[in-house]
């Protein structure tokens, strides 16, 4: 598979190490960033990027180096929202279902509680912030160029990424983990490497978040226009006998539901490219007329290409965890430290010190608490997404079936054991009331996990896994490469239109996805 090529002009900025423009501008971007309600009622762009998420915002300042840009974002900006911008807003964001929530909730068929990104930086703005490469095995099997891939993440680096302060929560696990055999010490790198190591972060030393939407500072303010609050209704094609439908332009509606219209310049390199995530982006493609016929028919869509794989090959990591009550204080800490075991297919991440807002309790030692948490790598199980209304802001109706191939659960059965080790170890012994056993946490955690799945009395750590399953929002597919998109993002019956976020993997890259997302639309 070749690396994005989207035009010649690309091409050619991908392998420039550092873009210096006179035409840069500061966050946040007085000049080119507009709520959607100033825009006309046709404008003309040479390209339209529809979702100012993680690969969005890297993609949109790439672009503008060479060509005229919209950028679509159906939020508003992440700079001096309290709920975005510090460490200790990452639970209450997540909490908050209020229909300007930067985190906009929605529950699969599985009834685990899921998240997608509503606001410009998109999950960068909610997440736990850890940042990390993919392997170098991920860019092989991808069939990306390697050096544009290290170029494009350390464009991406530069801006937005730091090196954590580990304190003493994270250290304790850090060498729970290599106690419980996750080895070699890796120390800080920004590498997927197996054993534990430190990664990087995208909170600063004061604890403040940066997000993709901080990569528009590279882009050429006269050539890039971004509305806010700006919600994309359809994309609009044009079909005459014996050619391809072709993309032309997109309607989108603003904050008092006036429409506007995006319409692509006239010349050989014009395209719209969505990067509205694996959500966003495979429901606008159906809303567009472009999926599963039977299913667009029963919507009373009108069908532009019959694309039965457009909603399928959706895939979440499954995660389970452990909430350790802790004798002493701990930290606010996110994820930081990682043990990387890929013989197994599994990651271990923890976080600490930031549940008052996130449980429902006044119990200090729940409070006062850490959690240890392992993810699944390349998930086997796979479900789909459909339509469950013609409303582009109604979250679809997805299914993910965790744990439906049982290679799933064992690696989930493997990676249990692993935390169980570190919980045991003597290196996080501080941190661990005497008499508590391993079960007993196991116990308490299926008494307040938050998915909304049958829980058992305990019998086993597979029955544990099956119930307490939650997402670390790493969802991916549903347009993916090779069934809706060709090697180079172009969706596949159609001219001018590319999809160019996480809908597009079959598997999601390392131990999380942003940086490689980030990297991606660079």
């Amino acid at each position: 598979m070749a690396f994005v090529k989207l035009v010649p002009i690309i091409a050619a900025t991908l392998g420039i190490f550092f873009i210096v423009s006179s035409f840069a501008e500061k966050a946040p971007y007085p000049s080119f960033a507009k709520d959607a309600t100033s825009a006309a009622g046709a404008e003309y762009y040479d390209y339209i990027v529809i979702g100012g998420g993680v690969a969005g915002c890297a993609l949109a300042a790439t672009l503008s180096s060479s060509a005229k840009v919209l950028l679509l974002e159906r939020g508003g900006l992440p700079y001096n929202n309290p709920k975005v911008t510090n460490i200790k807003s990452f639970l209450p964001t997540l909490l908050d279902f209020s229909p300007s929530s930067p985190a906009q909730p929605f529950i699969s068929t599985d009834d685990v509680l899921n998240h997608r990104a509503r606001i410009l930086g998109g999950g960068s703005a909610i997440n736990a912030g850890f940042y990390s490469r993919a392997s170098r095995e991920y860019v092989e099997e991808v069939g990306w160029d390697p050096r544009l891939v290290n170029e494009s993440y350390e464009w991406v680096e530069r801006k937005v990424v730091f090196q954590p302060q580990v304190m003493r929560w994270q250290t304790a696990v850090r060498d729970g983990l290599l106690e419980a055999g996750v080895l070699p010490d890796n120390g800080f790198t920004y590498g997927h490497l197996q054993g534990t190591k430190t990664g990087g972060t995208i909170f600063d030393k004061n604890g403040n978040r940066h997000t993709a939407a901080d990569l528009l500072e590279y882009a050429d303010q006269t050539m890039i226009t971004v509305y806010l609050h700006a919600s994309v209704q359809q994309i609009l094609f044009k079909t005459l006998p014996g050619q391809k439908p072709k993309a032309y332009g997109v309607v989108f509606r603003d904050s008092k539901g006036t429409n506007h219209r995006a319409l692509l310049n006239s010349n050989a390199v014009s395209d719209i490219i969505l990067s509205a995530g694996a959500l966003g982006s495979p429901q606008l493609l159906m809303l567009s007329g472009i999926g599963p016929a039977h299913h667009l028919k029963a919507h009373k869509i009108n069908v532009i290409l019959d694309q039965p794989m457009v909603g399928q090959g959706m895939s979440d990591n499954p995660t389970n965890g452990v909430l350790i009550p802790s004798p002493r204080p701990v930290e606010n800490s996110l994820d930081k430290i990682v043990g990387i075991r890929d013989d197994i297919g599994c990651y271990i991440e923890s976080l600490s010190g930031l549940f008052g807002a996130g449980l429902s309790t006044t119990n200090q030692s729940l409070i006062q608490s850490g959690l240890i948490i392992e993810k699944v790598a390349r998930p086997f199980s796979t479900g789909y997404l459909k339509l469950q209304s013609n409303d582009p802001n109604e979250n679809p109706k997805v299914t993910f079936n965790y744990f439906k191939d049982p290679r799933d659960l064992e690696r989930c059965v493997k990676s249990v054991e692993i935390i169980r080790r570190v919980v045991e170890s003597k290196a996080f012994s501080r941190y661990r009331y005497p008499n508590t056993t391993f079960e007993s946490l196991m116990v308490l955690m299926l008494d307040i996990s938050e998915n909304r799945r049958r829980k058992h009395r305990f019998t086993g750590i597979e029955q544990f896994c099956v119930d307490t399953v939650k997402t670390i929002w790493h969802y991916h597919g549903g347009c993916q490469v090779g069934r809706v998109v060709d090697p180079d993002y172009r969706v596949m019956g159609v001219d001018s239109l590319r999809v160019i976020d996480g809908s597009t993997f079959i598997n999601s890259p390392g131990t999380n996805p942003q940086a490689t997302l980030m990297m991606l639309g660079r």
